[in-house]
């Protein structure tokens, strides 16, 4: 087995080198600058970047029930959180402290990935959306507390869907100090429901971290480098950054990608940031991927495999789009899949439901009546243009459309990043030692 998973790990490694230098090799930057920039970045502590807001990172205990578990992401207006090992509470090792990160996504792919029973489940019951009801959860409970081996686990993976769903557009719906008065709208039978009854009495968030798992947990010291971060949130692909306290091992600061991008997005007016802002995203060599490779779907496809591209391809979004020349009409994203559970109508038949049907649904239920157009620009915006549409709508990417409205790209908040700097020669070895291969090879 050691042989394989170090193969893997190579491979991983070796694909972060290729992005890294395809996408220096085609900006169009004096090198003068990006050296400047990359100086500046590596001065910068971590402990200089703002702190979450409230100033405390939520962090889940790993035997936390899925349920109790939703009701703290949904409570805090968070759709992710570190998991702490509660059997090493005084350790000073953060490898012994923190086990990964849980978020809804993680929650509802797993749930997909034990597949069969959970579908069955899930489309015997359309009385109450996402299972809220006592009475669905009760039947979904049910059928998994009456089969025995893998096919009880998938009945665990379906009950636990209600949780997870209704909990998500909880989070999404609350906004700041509304947040718990979201939560609460999911009703007190919902939490009842799912803080008394099995299955969610015996699921615990642990299960889920040993089940699915999109990138490792690496933290970096409030001593490290902000040239540290961007280059682990853009080379490496990590969506987020612990931040430790050395020595103690406790998370500080919790740093995503939508958090870098924001931040740049108010350096509007200094020199060094509308320097870059303001050339068109070709001089940047954006979009880094063809067309070609540009992975979307076809309206007229399920949903289903829509998601499944996206679990298979380990990507956060989908652009929608039809006929031969891929005219982009919409956008699917991770987070969208909740929606395939929320409504009766949907999840009752969603083996046979369309991206088309999916997305109109969706946007139907969200008060638009009508499907939600992917954000685009074009060949000629500048990278001052696509970090303001991305920090301003809070979204992860942008679509590059062509004259005809043919997706000719598409720009990720890792992109965005990455055109700020590049990695110095042996600057993890000098900086983590071997931590940062060590955990990519896991």
């Amino acid at each position: 087995m050691a042989q394989p998973q170090e193969a893997k790990g190579s491979s991983n490694i070796s694909s972060y080198d290729s992005y890294f230098k395809t996408v220096q090799s085609r900006k169009k930057l004096p090198h003068s600058l990006q050296e400047v920039l990359t100086t500046a970045f590596a001065k910068i502590p971590v402990s200089s970047f703002p702190g979450v807001p409230g100033g405390k990172v939520v962090e889940i205990p790993a035997d936390t029930s899925i349920g109790d578990a939703v009701k703290i992401l949904s409570e805090c207006n968070i759709l992710s959180a570190p998991v702490r090992n509660p059997d090493a509470e005084t350790s000073s090792e953060w490898r012994d402290r923190y086990l990964g990160i849980i978020d809804y996504s993680a929650i509802i792919l797993w749930v997909l990935e034990s597949a069969e029973l959970a579908a069955v489940a899930l489309s015997a019951t359309s009385a109450t959306a996402a299972g809220v009801g006592a009475g669905a959860v009760g039947a979904i409970g049910a059928v998994a507390l009456g089969v025995t081996g893998p096919a009880a686990v998938a009945g665990l993976t379906a009950a636990a869907v209600g949780a997870a769903v209704a909990g998500g557009v909880a989070a999404d719906k609350g906004m700041g100090k509304d947040a718990p008065t979201a939560a609460d709208e999911l009703g007190q039978d919902f939490y009842k429901t799912i803080l008394q009854d099995e299955p969610f009495k015996s699921t615990t968030v642990r299960s889920i971290l040993k089940s699915f798992r999109w990138a490792p947990f690496l933290p970096v010291a409030t001593d490290s480098s902000m040239l540290s971060v961007l280059l682990l949130l853009s080379k490496y692909r990590l969506r987020n950054v612990p931040v430790i306290e050395p020595g103690q091992a406790t998370i500080k600061n919790y740093i995503t990608q939508s958090a870098i991008v924001h931040g740049l997005e108010r350096c509007k007016g200094r020199d060094w940031f509308d320097c870059i802002a303001a050339k068109p995203i070709s001089d940047l060599g954006l979009p880094f991927m063809s067309s070609d490779e540009v992975i979307s779907v076809q309206s007229d496809d399920l949903i289903l495999e829509a998601f499944k591209k996206m679990r298979d391809n380990q990507i956060g979004g989908l652009p929608v789009v039809e006929g031969t020349k891929k005219q982009i009409i919409g956008n699917v994203s991770i987070r969208d899949i909740r929606h395939l559970l929320l409504k009766p109508e949907l999840f009752s038949n969603f083996r046979k439901l369309t991206v088309r049907d999916f997305m109109s649904t969706i946007s139907t239920s969200q008060n638009t009546g009508k499907a939600v157009p992917a954000i685009t620009c074009n060949l000629e915006s500048t990278l001052g243009n696509v970090i303001e549409t991305l920090a301003s709508k809070s979204v992860h990417r942008i679509y590059v459309a062509g004259q005809e409205g043919e997706v000719v790209g598409v720009i990720t908040l890792r992109d965005v990043i990455s055109c700020f700097i590049y990695e110095p020669p042996n600057h993890f070895d000098d900086c983590m030692g071997s931590a940062l291969k060590e955990m990519l090879n896991e």
